[in-house]
């Protein structure tokens, strides 16, 4: 089978769409949907130069690919579900929906979500605040049950 003939125009939406990490199967979609064009996912991957498929492609487009992958790992700053305090109003006004609409377990686990958003549970930087007075170590102190006894005054 013969590969599809794409304008410079559908191959740049192709690239830097998956730059993007855009699955191939979600830009065969979008690639569907914007310019009327059915494109199988192995054609799309053939644009992706991580991958085997794309052994052909020209010089031009491993750029654009490069370029547009580095712009969109910097750029995520301005994305604004990267944000917690976005994505936690997000969720605030599911919950509030949910629970509305008597969908309690539904809305449960949308608190669930904010509880471990806020703790941090989707970073690698979890608090742990396992210190004794003024930050010092712990003081740990081992005593048998009859000394407890004693102390209460039990014994």
């Amino acid at each position: 089978m013969a590969k599809a003939k794409l304008s410079d125009e559908v191959k740049t939406f192709i690239v830097q769409a998956l730059a993007c990490f855009d699955s191939p199967s979600a830009v065969a979609g979008s690639v569907k949907k914007e310019f009327q064009i059915e494109v199988s996912r192995q054609l799309v991957e053939s644009h992706d130069p991580n991958k085997k498929a794309s052994v052909g492609l020209a010089t031009k487009w491993r750029i654009l690919f490069e370029e547009t992958r580095k712009a969109f790992l910097e750029d995520m700053a301005e994305i604004a579900i990267s944000h917690r305090a976005v994505r936690l109003r997000a969720l605030q006004r599911m919950a509030e929906k949910a629970e509305e609409r008597g969908k309690l377990p539904l809305a449960a686990s949308l608190l669930e979500q904010a509880a471990k958003e806020v703790g941090e549970a989707y970073t690698n930087r979890h608090k742990h605040e396992h210190t004794g007075r003024d930050g010092g170590p712990i003081q740990t102190e081992t005593k048998t049950w009859r000394e407890v006894l004693r102390e209460e005054g039990g014994e």
